[in-house]
């Protein structure tokens, strides 16, 4: 999870139906950090480790499927470095957070160019088809921007747990941006 970015969950566990719940009466977001290691559903006897960093998200829509079985779609909001955290009651983590800056904006440079009209294209090709709604992101579409492309870069690649937590901790955009191109092996 990244800034801008959605986020769409099933939720069905006791305590992430109340963790919604609340979040919706208040009108809070919630913390997303990376798992690095173990798994997001409970599982007797392992405690899951969560990576440094992670993205705020709000609640933008919540649809009860069945009784105990909600749709919800989350916005990804600011990134955090998490400062420290521990289990709480039914399962549920908090922490303390120091939320960090938004992205300034940072034109790309020509040598990354690709990379949003890339991007650009499956844009384009999801709203020609009438698809639009199904990308998993949110207008306005910033293609200009260092930060927003190499969010939605590394959110969809199937890159290593650790190279997006890194990612999501970089706090200069174009050098996120730079290092994904790496990762693809840009030619320019």
């Amino acid at each position: 999870m990244f800034p801008e970015g959605l986020l769409q969950l099933q939720i069905f566990e006791v305590r992430y139906l109340d963790l919604i719940r609340r979040c919706q009466r208040e009108s809070l977001p919630f913390g997303v950090p990376w798992l690095t290691e173990g798994h997001e559903v409970q599982v007797p006897g392992h405690v899951p480790r969560l990576g440094d960093f992670g993205c705020l998200v709000e609640v933008v829509s919540v649809t009860e499927i069945q009784p105990a079985l909600l749709a919800v779609s989350c916005r990804g909001t600011s990134r955090f470095r998490l400062v420290d955290h521990q289990l709480g009651a039914y399962g549920v983590w908090y922490g303390q957070i120091d939320v960090l800056p938004d992205d300034p904006p940072v034109d790309i440079p020509p040598d990354l160019q690709p990379l949003a009209d890339q991007l650009g294209q499956i844009i384009a090709g999801a709203q020609k088809a009438g698809q639009e709604e199904n990308l998993p992101l949110f207008p306005p579409y910033r293609l200009d921007e260092c930060g927003w492309v190499a969010n939605r870069w590394a959110e969809w690649l199937p890159l290593a747990v650790a190279d997006k937590v890194a990612l999501l901790g970089c706090d200069d955009p174009l050098l996120r941006l730079r290092s994904l191109a790496d990762t693809l092996d840009l030619e320019t």
